[in-house]
């Protein structure tokens, strides 16, 4: 991580320490998650945020309410940051097992600090690693007593980092504070103490610490948020003004943060008694006038399918988040999977399109959200937006956004209209406005919305006719749609030999294996989806410059070996170049796997076409 190098003077008698100045740095943080590692973690990727640095976090926490193991892993870098690291260049274990699980974590001749109260480093390893032992627990102890030990190592283990990454200690100190405001003030006296008392510590056998360089200069201050709550501001932006949902993991701080915010701006969020309930409420906010947003992850969404072919039936907006874990059933709910996008496109009875949208990043989230409600708006039908696991937690910084220019409001529109047929076969598209009830009709002729098949003016009919005429006009309006969106942009050159095809969070790791394949001489480019349902036109032009088409996703290769957007990719394309890269490990992409199975693909595909296998 260092390239360049300075000197300073260390105190009477102490060697003097090298100082150097480093791009990017990758730290990660074990414990468990009761020590308060996540805090750390969020500490530093603010302070990136607000030194004009860029950052991604990545972290792994036990699903079992008593806790457990846990890691929170922070990249830090004064140029774009697209993934949150393959190795770490630092270690800090709390614990045996933190540090014996995750020593391998680390890049060869990496720096790994140990709280020497609970580790005993492996003699092997001191060839490999530099290690830093800090008795972290009982100098936490002596800096602020032993009821605060458990509370307190952490912010002791940030002063430590502070010290040896040279961070910027007042503004340290002001985000400490600010995390206790409203709170006991003896409580942010003793963070700081702690802190302090890290910060001041005697790094005896420390020869070198880091300096990060100055990061890009940025024309607007740089928000620091997860892609829960990006995604959650995205919706108020939007207009919305009314939500519903019950909780799961990792949906509920979505849920949250709306409740939270949402009476700030005039609307408010119900929990109700379950998924069921809370997707029939929004349903009913939506015909109201409002378009309404529920929630959840796998399982909930799988009860709320019953109900979205209700909103498909009825052409009524919604917004339908999906944070998507690890499956099936209660599965692995605190891990990452990307297995939620069958039911998403196809989840329910009888044919019922809905559009599915997917954001890359977390500042993507925010505009997604907006996206999502003008289409649902526009299209009168459910929206999903699928996210995921690491979009959820991880955080990044992005620059904030020109709330002025893009903040809407979404009354109820109750301008009188002459007549209205809500089903309106001869609409352009298929697409027809939802008409909110108490809207005056001057015809004197009221329609009504149904979840039976229906005529135009709503009501129910039985007629072989009109049911095919009035499926193919739900389809219709996505069919309109998919031809408005736009041709998503190719990262790299717009032909060669290898396309990552990538959707949700795996963007930054794919981004980051085509630089550096094409570092190494390879023609790789890729593709990431926002857009999943209805995919937009035009990409058989793009797969057709490639000759290997790979996508890139996290959930089963399936009974014949694709993914589930491989599976729609094969089925939309009828192109036997496109293969599946996949895996259900519960964990984001490294660069160094996808580049790895692209090698080996690539080897086969050789193999078994009689060629010789390319070098790479």
């Amino acid at each position: 991580m260092s390239d360049q190098a300075t000197t300073a003077a260390g105190q009477p008698g102490q060697l003097a320490l090298r100082i150097s100045d480093i791009p990017e740095a990758v730290i990660r943080i074990a414990g468990n998650s009761q020590d308060g590692i996540q805090a750390i973690g969020g500490f530093l990727a603010r302070l990136a945020g607000r030194s004009e640095q860029d950052v991604m976090t990545f972290m792994t926490i036990p699903s079992t309410i008593s806790g457990g193991p846990s890691i929170f892993q922070v990249r830090i870098g004064s140029e774009d940051v697209l993934s949150s690291g393959d190795e770490a260049d630092v270690l800090l274990a709390f614990y045996q097992h933190s540090y014996d699980e995750h020593l391998n974590s680390l890049k060869p001749g990496g720096i790994v600090v140990f709280d020497s109260d609970h580790v005993e480093p492996r003699e092997e390893a001191n060839g490999s690693y530099h290690h830093i032992p800090v008795p972290i627990s009982s100098r936490t102890v002596e800096a602020i007593g032993g009821v605060g030990r458990d509370k307190g190592k952490n912010v002791f283990a940030l002063g430590l980092l502070a010290k040896m990454f040279h961070l910027n200690v007042p503004k340290l100190e002001l985000l400490i504070q600010e995390r206790f405001t409203g709170k006991d003030p003896s409580i942010a006296q003793n963070a700081l103490a702690a802190f302090h008392a890290g910060f001041s510590f005697q790094l005896d056998n420390v020869v070198e610490l880091f300096r990060f360089r100055d990061g890009q200069q940025r024309a607007r201050k740089q928000v620091v948020t997860n892609g829960n709550e990006a995604l959650a501001y995205g919706l108020i932006a939007a207009g919305v003004r009314f939500g519903a949902g019950y909780p799961i993991t990792p949906w509920s701080d979505i849920m949250e943060t709306l409740r939270r915010e949402l009476p700030k701006y005039g609307g408010s969020f119900m929990q109700c008694e379950d998924e069921i309930a809370s997707v029939s409420m929004a349903l009913g906010a939506s015909y109201a006038g409002r378009v309404a947003v529920t929630g959840s992850s796998g399982p909930g969404i799988a009860l709320k399918t019953e109900a979205i072919g209700w909103g498909v039936m009825a052409e009524m907006p919604l917004v339908v988040v999906n944070v998507q874990r690890g499956g099936p059933s209660t599965g692995m709910p605190t891990n990452v999977e990307q297995s939620d996008l069958h039911i998403a496109c196809f989840g329910g009875h009888g044919d019922s399109p809905r559009v599915v949208l997917a954001p890359a990043n977390v500042e993507d989230c925010f505009y997604t959200a907006i996206e999502a409600v003008n289409i649902a708006t526009k299209y009168s039908v459910p929206v999903f937006i699928l996210t995921d696991q690491a979009i959820a937690t991880r955080i990044e910084a992005f620059d904030e956004p020109d709330c002025q220019a893009i903040c809407q409001e979404l009354a109820p529109d109750l301008t009188p209209v002459l007549d209205h047929k809500p089903y309106d076969l001869s609409a352009p598209d298929g697409v027809t406005r939802h008409l909110a009830p108490g809207t005056r009709v001057a015809s004197g002729k009221y329609p009504v919305v149904t979840g039976l098949e229906h005529d135009e003016m709503g009501h129910p009919t039985g007629s072989p006719k009109l049911h095919t005429a009035m499926t193919a006009k739900r389809r219709r309006k996505l069919q309109a749609l998919a031809a408005e969106l736009p041709k998503p942009e190719v990262f790299g050159a717009i032909d060669g030999e290898v396309l990552l095809v990538g959707w949700g969070s795996s963007q930054g790791p794919i981004r980051e294996s085509v630089m550096r394949a094409r570092r190494e001489g390879h023609a790789y480019s890729a593709l990431h989806l926002k857009y999943l349902n209805p995919l937009p036109n035009g990409l058989d032009e793009i797969l057709a410059r490639f000759r290997h088409v790979f996508v890139v996703e996290m959930n089963d290769a399936g009974l014949y070996g694709y993914g589930q957007l491989a599976g729609i990719f094969r089925a939309r394309f009828c192109d036997p170049r496109i293969a599946g890269i996949t895996k259900t490990d519960g964990l984001t992409w490294k660069v160094r796997e996808i580049l790895d199975r692209v090698r080996d693909l690539i080897t086969l595909s050789a193999r078994n076409n009689g060629h010789e296998a390319p070098l790479r």
